[in-house]
C-alpha cells in the first residue's frame, strides 16, 4: 500500500504561517478563512494572541476545531516582532509564511509560491499584492522586481509581509529583530545577509490592508524607523545611511506620484 501522508509530504512540504493577533477581532476571521481556503493543504496556522482586550481570542477559538490551527497566548504584550518570533519557535514546517490579522491570501497563494520556490531551489520570496480599505475594497495592484539583492534593500522595501516566504530547511529559523517598526524590513535584511537575492514572483497573491490609526498607516516616525533599521540591521554607517535612506525618499515618492517611471525602472 503506498503511504499517501509520506507521498502528501514529499509534494506538499509543510508550511508554517505566522499570524500575530492584537484587537483585530474585526478580520482576523476573514485572514483565518483565506489561509483554510488555500487549495495547498499541508499548513499549520500559529496565531498568537499578543494580549488582546476585544474579542480577538474568541474569534480565534471558533476556528481551532481544524487541528491545523494553534492558538498561543502572550502573557505579557510583546508587540509584533515578539510574537512572530514566538510562532517561529513553534514552528514545525519547512517553509516560514508570515500572514497578518487583517491581510488576505488569494486561494491560489501557498501553492504557486511554494511551487515557484521548489522548482527553482528558492530560498527566500515574495510577490505582488493589491491593496485594500479598511472596509475590503480593493485599491491598486503593488507589482514586484524579479529578484532583490541586500544593497537594493536598504533603498526600499519591496517585499511585503504577507507574501513573504522562507524556506528554514536551506536558512534555519531567522527571527525578526525587535524592533518596534520595519522589523519585517529588519528581517528581510537578516536573510539577505546569508544569501544573494530575494526572488519575485509576479503574480498578485495577497491583499494588504490599510487600516486607519495602525503603526504601518502613521508615516510620521517612518523615517526614524528606517534609519534605525539601516544602522542597526543594516550595518550601514552614517554616510551609508544616509545616501540609502535618500533613494528610500526618491523611490517612495516615484511610487505613489510617478507610477509608471517607477515600474520602468525599478520593477523592469
Amino acid at each position: 500500500m503506498p503511504d499517501v501522508k509520506k507521498e502528501q509530504e514529499q509534494s506538499q512540504p509543510l508550511v508554517s504561517v505566522i499570524m500575530p493577533a492584537y484587537n483585530s477581532g474585526e478580520f482576523i476571521a476573514a485572514s483565518i478563512r483565506s489561509v483554510l481556503d488555500q487549495d495547498y493543504t499541508n499548513w499549520e496556522l500559529l496565531i498568537v494572541n499578543d494580549c488582546s482586550t476585544d474579542n480577538t481570542r474568541g474569534v480565534i477559538k471558533s476556528f481551532i476545531t481544524d487541528p491545523r490551527i494553534q492558538l498561543l497566548d502572550n502573557r505579557h504584550n510583546l508587540g509584533g516582532a515578539g510574537s512572530r518570533n514566538r510562532a517561529i519557535e513553534h514552528a514545525r514546517g519547512r517553509f516560514i509564511a508570515f500572514l497578518d490579522s487583517d491581510d488576505l491570501w488569494s486561494t491560489d497563494k501557498l501553492s504557486k509560491q511554494i511551487g515557484f520556490m521548489l522548482s527553482n531551489a528558492i530560498a527566500f520570496s515574495f510577490s505582488g499584492y493589491s491593496t485594500m480599505t479598511e472596509a475590503g475594497a480593493v485599491k491598486e495592484s503593488i507589482q514586484v522586481p524579479e529578484k532583490i539583492s541586500f544593497s537594493q534593500l536598504l533603498k526600499h522595501n519591496y517585499i511585503g509581509c504577507l507574501t513573504a516566504v522562507y524556506d528554514a530547511e536551506q536558512l534555519g529559523k531567522v527571527y525578526m529583530p525587535l524592533v518596534r517598526k520595519r522589523q519585517d524590513f529588519a528581517l528581510w535584511l537578516e536573510i539577505l545577509k546569508q544569501i544573494d537575492f530575494a526572488y519575485g514572483l509576479p503574480a498578485n497573491l495577497g491583499f494588504y490592508r490599510i487600516r486607519t490609526g495602525s503603526l504601518s498607516a502613521n508615516k510620521k516616525d517612518a523615517f526614524t524607523y528606517y534609519w534605525r533599521v539601516l544602522r542597526d540591521v543594516g550595518e550601514c554607517g552614517f554616510f551609508s545611511a544616509a545616501y540609502n535612506i535618500s533613494w528610500y525618499m526618491f523611490i517612495v515618492f516615484l511610487k505613489k506620484k510617478m507610477t509608471g517611471v517607477y515600474h520602468k525602472f525599478f520593477i523592469g
